[in-house]
């Protein structure tokens, strides 16, 4: 695997915003004591992405066999869909394991891979989940999840439809928005566990704070129905609509509705006047303890889902190595139902 560095070194000629966004890396840097080295960020990979559906998808091959790969980092495993590795003769084994999640639980099966190559990084002999029963339809074989994503500092720049991997080196508590001098967002990540991987951060919605999953395998975000009638919103509520069914990897599909909501405010920005949808997501992600004949919901499932329409009207950089998120608006719409219940297209307030 071959890395490139992004350079800081300023060159004859550049132009006045790139000698702007330079100048604010060296800022990243000053301060720093002589002899120490500076802030540098590695590129490990580029991947260019399509947006089908709102999936972000890229090309890759597994025991080099050409496939589409969705980037899915609400997903703390990796999966390989079972319909794809029947195509693919991979021999599939039984396990004990479930996975929770929209739509209930999904059934697991073990598979053993070769080589997963995407772009220019490969992993070799690698044990991976099977699940999913449904035939899809896109050519996606593989949902890459946080478990192999959370190793890098990964870059959602979907204005220019390409996923960057970073490892920075010498970058602890410097900004890593690189590509920007101002405007720049950040917000931190909840702690991690490393056996279930997740990018958590707190959101406030109409006011009320609520735990939010960045989920690049969501094609829209998304409240549990829980926490939109915490911020004052239910199916009854005016101006509400129902838009049908949704589902994930589990068997079963969820009612879900789409409702108006003041604000949504992350980090330092406000949507105003906007709409989400919201369902009982996690209505049939239960389980029953050993000994007990009373099920239970998942606690590790979160409140909302924050989708790729959230990445696709910012450039995003979530930055494991800090645990922290920074982002900047580049425009449009945030959220995906922007509109849908006859309210205005949402404004973006930056909040000093």
């Amino acid at each position: 695997m071959r890395e490139r560095g992004v350079s800081l070194q300023l060159k004859r000629g550049a132009p006045a915003a790139m000698l702007a966004v330079v100048a604010a890396c060296i800022v990243m840097a000053s301060g720093i004591a002589a002899g120490e080295a500076a802030c540098h960020l590695v590129r490990v990979a580029e991947w260019p992405v399509r947006l089908e559906r709102n999936q972000l998808i890229v090309d890759g091959a597994v025991n080099q066999k050409p496939v589409g790969v969705k980037l899915d980092t609400g997903a703390t495993r990796t999966i390989v869909l079972r319909p794809a590795a029947l195509k693919l003769d991979l021999t599939l084994r039984r396990t004990r394991g479930r996975m929770f999640g929209i739509g209930g639980e999904a059934e697991l099966e073990l598979a053993f891979v070769d080589e997963l190559r995407i772009g220019e990084i490969t992993r070799e002999n690698w044990r991976m989940l099977v699940a999913g029963g449904q035939e899809r339809g896109d050519g996606v074989a593989v949902l890459l999840g946080e478990d192999f994503l959370h190793k890098f500092d990964v870059e959602f720049d979907l204005a220019h439809k390409l996923v960057r991997l970073h490892r920075p080196e010498h970058c602890d508590g410097m900004s890593l928005a690189y590509w920007a001098a101002e405007g720049v967002s950040a917000v931190e990540i909840d702690p991690v566990d490393e056996g279930r991987p997740q990018i958590v951060l707190t959101v406030r919605v109409n006011g009320q704070p609520v735990r939010a999953l960045l989920d690049s395998g969501a094609e829209s975000s998304v409240l549990t129905m829980h926490d939109a009638a915490a911020a004052g919103i239910t199916p009854e509520t005016p101006g509400v609509v129902a838009i049908g069914q949704l589902g994930g990897l589990g068997r079963k599909a969820v009612a879900t509705w789409v409702g108006p909501f003041k604000s949504v405010a992350i980090g330092n920005e406000r949507f105003i006047d906007t709409a989400l949808p919201f369902a009982d997501l996690y209505r049939d992600a239960t389980y029953t303890p050993l000994g007990s004949l009373v099920p239970r919901r998942m606690e590790t499932l979160q409140p909302m889902l924050l989708g790729v329409d959230f990445l696709r009207a910012h450039r995003v950089l979530v930055a494991h190595s800090q645990r922290r998120i920074y982002f900047t608006y580049g425009g449009g719409p945030v959220f995906k139902w922007a509109g849908a219940v006859g309210g205005p297209l949402p404004g973006v307030d930056a909040q000093p």
